[in-house]
């Protein structure tokens, strides 16, 4: 049932994008039935589906015209696939493990809100639909406010309805007493009501009918020899050409990233937290990818919207996506007049919600209580980014956001110090941290250009499994040269002898000038920045 709500969903979606691709319209829906079946088959991720993405909306676009026609653009599709699998064979799948949880969560709340953003329009009837800007739902919103406000000024009385009863059907599907039935899934039974609710108009005479503007619009052969027709081969005089090999390795960077960052997402949405392997999916990938060359339909990649639905509809293993691949294949052929009633509206409402569910204000409330200002904000970056440029783009900023804290972080961490002040000096024990990049160099060096003249100073690296050459350096200097010249007593503690430091005080010789003294010390302790404001504020 889960697998029918995708099925629903995709068929639009495949339209639409092959629509704005500029490709035939059959092409987006041959890419789905292959996203589901094949890829399903061989990807080890149990609820991510596959299909046409948006996101290489541009790509494949540009590059058909470009190629000298939709034939030879197949060839490049399959080489997409072919290096998609040697992605997968090379390990390249681990790059989805280094990308913050943050900047994943804003992604998801990002294509959240252009969901609800694309599918608006839709909802309130607007009568240019097949126009394919509708159906950029996982890509950026460029231009997209504007076009919103454009879209509102058409509105169709009996599209709100259908939009409305779907919505209601939803939220109530999820109230205690349907609970009972959720072996039938909300998403279709919108859809149905959807049909009910137009045939219903169309009895009346009503004039708020759902016209075919507004309604899902497939294919129709009349033979079944007319619809085989609609699968082919590619130009294959096309593998000699070096623009389509860029072409190819282009779609396959793009497709492979994008896939790598839906999976990631889908895995934190599974409400069984299962982990999936990126390399398997970019061999999946692959093998779908070439698949879908060979048979005259779109690249695919893994997609959220899809995948989000499939979790919202109950689905929990991969036979999901399977079977929506299926239904892709046998209904599309076997009863495209009864699919073409059913009205964008309804679809919408079912995205809506999915939509709602991605950026629910609940969702920002968590990362700010969690996380505090240094999660908060490459996650609102990252929304904002997504949602007014487009994925891929907004992901690398709200990365670079993200790893701007983590460096201004790790330079905050570079030391834990206790100090003990006495009357003939002080006693301060520097605890490098684990990892000493030379990102910390300037922490230390501060540090140690702040020492006041007779202090006491044991720079402990017991503890530490790396230090930058850099930052030995500041220390090698600093015992040799300046602690000297200020009349500063220096211990070295715990250094490895490949890092070749000069033998200096121990220890128990800096410790035992302070220890017999009267009085008791003042003591304090923190990290890095703490210390260097206490040196700096008691300098004369």
């Amino acid at each position: 049932m889960s697998g029918l709500v995708v099925f629903l969903i995709a068929v639009p979606l495949c339209l639409g994008i092959a629509l704005a691709c500029g490709a035939p319209l059959i092409a987006g829906i041959n890419a789905g039935i292959v996203g589901g079946i094949v890829v399903g088959m061989f990807s080890g991720s149990q609820l991510s589906v596959t299909g046409p993405a948006a996101g290489l909306t541009a790509i494949v676009a540009t590059a058909i015209p470009a190629l000298g026609g939709f034939d030879l653009f197949l060839c490049a599709v399959v080489i997409a696939g072919i290096f998609q699998i040697v992605f997968g064979i090379i390990k390249a799948g681990s790059i989805s493990n280094y990308i913050p949880s943050n900047v994943i969560e804003g992604m998801l709340a990002g294509i959240g809100v252009i969901i609800i953003l694309r599918q608006i329009p839709h909802a309130f009837g607007y009568d240019k639909a097949n126009d394919g800007d509708f159906f950029s739902v996982e890509a950026g919103g460029e231009g997209m406010f504007d076009s919103l406000i454009r879209h509102v000024n058409f509105l169709h009385p009996g599209a709100i309805v259908a939009a409305l009863v779907a919505i209601g059907i939803l939220v109530l599907w999820q109230r205690p007493f349907f609970k009972r039935i959720q072996w039938l899934p909300g998403g279709l039974v919108a859809v149905v009501s959807g049909i009910v609710i137009n045939e219903l108009f169309k009895l009346s005479g009503s004039s708020w009918v759902i016209g075919q503007a507004n309604l899902v619009s497939l294919p129709t052969p009349a033979s079944f020899s007319e619809y085989l027709g609609q699968y082919h081969l590619p130009a294959f005089s096309g593998f000699a050409n070096p623009h389509v090999w860029i072409t190819g390795l282009t779609i396959a960077v793009v497709a492979s990233i994008e896939s790598l960052l839906c999976l990631e997402a889908t895995d934190k949405l599974d409400p069984m937290k299962r982990f999936s392997p990126g390399n398997r999916e970019l061999f999946a990938q692959g093998v779908g990818n070439m698949v879908s060359g060979m048979i005259g339909g779109l690249p695919i990649t893994s997609v959220i919207v899809r995948s989000s639905a499939n979790i919202n509809a109950g689905g929990r293993t991969k036979l999901a996506t399977i079977i929506h691949g299926i239904l892709l294949l046998v209904l599309v052929a076997a009863i495209p007049t009864v699919l073409n009633k059913i009205p964008y509206a309804s679809l919408a409402a079912i995205l809506i919600l999915t939509g709602y569910r991605l950026c629910h204000p609940s969702i920002f409330r968590h990362i700010w209580q969690e996380g505090g200002r240094v999660q908060f904000l490459p996650f609102v970056v990252t929304v904002v980014a997504v949602v007014s440029i487009d994925l891929l783009k907004g992901v690398a900023i709200g990365l670079a956001v993200s790893i701007f804290f983590i460096l201004r972080q790790n330079m905050r961490n570079a030391y834990y110090f206790q100090r003990s002040s006495y009357e003939d000096g002080d006693l301060i024990r520097i605890k490098l941290s684990e990892e000493v990049s030379y990102l910390n160099k300037g922490a230390i060096k501060k540090t140690l250009e702040s020492l006041k003249t007779n202090s006491n100073v044991i720079i402990d690296a017991g503890n530490t499994e790396y230090i930058d050459h850099d930052v030995l350096q500041v220390i090698r200097d600093f015992a040799l040269i300046q602690a000297p010249e200020k009349g500063i007593r220096v211990s070295l503690s715990g250094f490895k002898s490949i890092y070749r430091l000069p033998d200096m005080n121990s220890e128990r010789e800096l410790i035992s000038r302070l220890i017999d003294k009267k009085g008791e010390p003042k003591r304090t302790a923190g990290k890095n920045e703490k210390l260097i404001n206490e040196l700096q504020d008691s300098q004369p």
